[in-house]
């Protein structure tokens, strides 16, 4: 299986074509985000289907439960594989995602990877809530969860071997951390548990993005991924 979804983090569908075409064959899914579907709709996604990989509709619904889903079921009519809820939404807007993506794998946001201790403290998230987040989703139906890379060996042990644990904030080593305030290495988080590595700006912005990608492969190859 090939770990690496490479999130297409660029503003139009001809430019996410062009990076597509670069990374297919050296990674395993697509991520189309937040930025890119706002602008494009249905044209984003349409612009990376035909590469024939998994596609990753990051959206990170958090609303009441209605609107919820509402939203989702929208997005399984565009035939994605993945898609993206806050658990901080709760339990109840969680099962109404999932009610709404029958054949779509439903993954819970915990914290965002740009938010570091301090961040949360000033939110008002303890320093338990991703565990409690994570679990409070599982038990609601979701697929899986989407955590930092500093919390993927914790919830493998707490939620076991099944559950889908899906990670930016991901960094090569040696590599800037951007906006990224919890991060970690390709080769740390598959050690830990990630069954999903999170991929931007590492290979948006390299000379060569397919290479890049390669590399990475060749790192969590090597931890054992």
């Amino acid at each position: 299986m090939n770990r690496i979804c490479a999130a297409l983090d660029v503003p139009d569908p001809e430019e996410a074509a062009r990076l597509a075409a670069r990374l297919a064959g050296r990674v395993g899914l697509f991520k189309v985000g937040l930025e890119l579907f706002v602008a494009h709709g249905r044209a984003a996604v349409d612009a990376v289907r035909r590469f024939g990989l998994p596609i990753f509709l990051d959206l990170k619904l958090h609303d009441i439960p209605q609107t919820v889903e509402s939203a989702a079921r929208a997005a399984s009519a565009l035939g994605v594989d993945y898609v993206t809820v806050h658990a901080s939404g709760g339990a109840e807007m969680i099962r109404a995602a999932r009610r709404a993506l029958p054949r779509t794998k439903l993954l819970a946001v915990t914290a965002l990877t740009s938010l570091g201790p301090e961040d949360l403290d000033a939110v008002g998230l303890p320093r338990d809530a991703v565990p409690r987040l994570a679990r409070l989703a599982m038990a609601a139906g979701a697929d899986g969860v989407v955590c930092s890379p500093q919390e993927v060996a914790s919830l493998r042990g707490a939620l076991g071997p099944g559950p889908l644990l899906v990670v930016p904030g991901i960094r090569p080593a040696g590599a800037a951390s951007g906006d990224q305030r919890r991060t970690g290495t390709p080769a740390e988080a598959v050690r830990a548990g990630a069954s999903i590595l999170v991929i931007g700006r590492p290979l948006r912005d390299a000379p060569d993005p397919g290479a890049a990608a390669e590399a990475i492969a060749k790192e969590i190859a090597a931890a054992g991924g």
